[in-house]
């Protein structure tokens, strides 16, 4: 998260809660794998795709530099 920030004590910009929900993603897509019935899990696992989703929508709209490091660094499609 150290690589998203903008200064140290950055938690709450939108690069930041992007990286960090990717992470969250990240972790919870192995653990569905692993656990298939688990349904509570995707259901967080669907809230948490599309809040990244609208958080990158917003980076687009306001800073477009920022939302193509973003998705590049982050491996991201569009």
């Amino acid at each position: 998260m150290n690589n998203y920030k903008t200064s140290p004590k950055d938690t709450g910009s939108s690069v930041v809660q992007v990286a960090i929900l990717s992470e969250r993603i990240t972790v919870l897509s192995e653990h569905l794998k692993s656990n298939k019935k688990d349904f509570g899990s995707r259901r967080g696992l669907l809230r948490m795709i599309g809040l990244r989703r609208r958080l990158l929508s917003f980076l687009q709209r306001k800073d477009e530099k920022r939302y193509q490091d973003t998705i590049s660094k982050l491996n991201l499609r569009k």
